[in-house]
C-alpha cells in the first residue's frame, strides 16, 4: 500500500464493496471502471467478499445476506490495516446494494472503537466520505448502524461511560446516499423483508413526517450536514439497479465529490436541489440492460 500509495498522484485510497451476485472480476471491473471515472489518481482497492452464491433468487440472496455477516470482521480488519499506513492521508469508502450492509457494519464497529477511544472515525481512520449507491438495506437498520453508539449513553468512552450529546464532532467524515425510485431490485428486496423505507429507493416523497422526525440520519442530516440523498430516476437498465456504473451523470457527480471535492449544490455537479438534504442528478443515460 505505501509503495502504490507513493506513486498516485493523490496519497488517498478509495475502497469499493460489491453487491449481490457479484463474482471476484464482476468487483474488480466495477472497481476498475470506478477508478477511471476518478481519473486513476486515487489507489482503489476491491474488498470483495463470497457474493454469487448459487440457489435462484430466493435462496441465493439469503446465501449471499449470510455471507455478508461472515465477511464483515474481515472487511473492518482490512479498513483498519489500510488506514494505519502511514503515507495515506484519506480513504474514502465506496459500496453498492447488499455491500452498503456490510461496509455499515464494518463501520459501526470501527465507529465504537473509535468512540472508546475518545476519537472519531475520521480522526482514527482517515475516513473522509462514505458513498452508498442503491444501499440494500433499511433506513432504520443504516440509521442503528451508523449512529447506535448515540443511543446508548453508557457504552465506554475513554475510561468510563460519558454522554458525549446527540452527535460526537465526526470531521470532514460525510455520508452520500444515492437512491432510485425506479429500483426494481430493491423493490423485491423491501418486499421480501417487509422493509417500509429501503435506504436505495428513499425519496424526499417517500419519507413521511413522523418518519423524519424520529429518524437520526434524517435529523443529522439536517442539523448538521452530514448526510446527501441523492435520488436518480433515470432508467438504467432492466432493473434499475447498477446506475452508478452506466449513468455518466451519476458517475460525473462521484468524480466531482471525490477528485474535486465539491459539495453538493456546487457548480460542477450535475445536481438539481429538491429540499436539503435531497437533490436529484441530472440523468443522461439511455435506458440499457444491465448485467446485475
Amino acid at each position: 500500500m505505501s509503495r502504490r500509495v507513493s506513486l498516485a498522484k493523490r496519497k488517498e485510497v478509495v475502497i469499493f464493496v460489491h453487491g449481490y451476485n457479484n463474482s471476484f472480476d464482476d468487483a474488480a471491473k466495477a472497481t476498475g471502471n470506478l477508478c477511471d471515472t476518478l481519473s486513476q489518481e486515487f489507489v482503489c482497492v476491491s474488498l470483495s467478499w463470497p457474493a454469487g452464491g448459487s440457489g435462484g433468487a430466493f435462496y441465493g440472496y439469503n446465501i449471499d445476506r449470510e455471507s455478508g455477516e461472515f465477511a464483515v470482521a474481515d472487511v473492518k480488519k482490512a479498513i483498519r490495516i489500510i488506514s494505519a499506513t502511514e503515507a495515506v492521508k484519506r480513504l474514502h469508502l465506496i459500496a453498492h446494494s447488499r455491500g452498503a450492509d456490510v461496509l455499515l457494519s464494518a463501520l459501526h464497529q470501527l465507529g465504537m472503537e473509535a468512540y472508546a477511544a475518545r476519537s472519531s472515525p475520521s480522526e482514527r481512520y482517515k475516513l473522509n466520505n462514505v458513498v452508498l449507491f442503491a444501499p440494500d438495506i433499511d433506513l432504520d437498520v443504516a440509521t442503528t448502524k451508523l449512529f447506535g453508539f448515540v443511543s446508548d449513553p453508557d457504552a465506554p468512552h475513554g475510561i468510563k461511560a460519558t454522554p458525549y450529546g446527540l452527535l460526537p464532532p465526526i470531521g470532514p467524515l460525510h455520508l452520500t446516499i444515492y437512491s432510485s425510485p425506479n429500483d426494481k431490485a430493491l423493490a423485491l428486496s423491501s418486499g421480501l423483508f417487509g422493509s417500509v423505507v429501503r435506504l436505495g429507493r428513499l425519496t424526499r416523497a417517500s419519507i413521511s413526517a413522523k418518519e423524519a422526525g424520529s429518524n437520526a440520519l434524517w435529523k443529522n442530516s439536517q442539523r448538521s450536514g452530514v448526510a446527501d440523498f441523492i435520488e436518480y430516476r433515470g432508467n438504467a437498465g432492466f432493473a434499475g439497479h447498477s446506475y452508478f456504473l452506466s449513468d455518466p451523470a451519476v458517475r460525473e457527480d462521484l468524480a466531482a465529490l471525490l477528485r474535486d471535492r465539491l459539495k453538493a449544490g456546487a457548480p460542477g455537479r450535475p445536481l438539481v436541489e429538491i429540499k436539503r438534504p435531497f437533490w436529484r442528478v441530472l440523468s443522461r443515460s439511455p435506458e440499457r440492460r444491465e448485467s446485475n
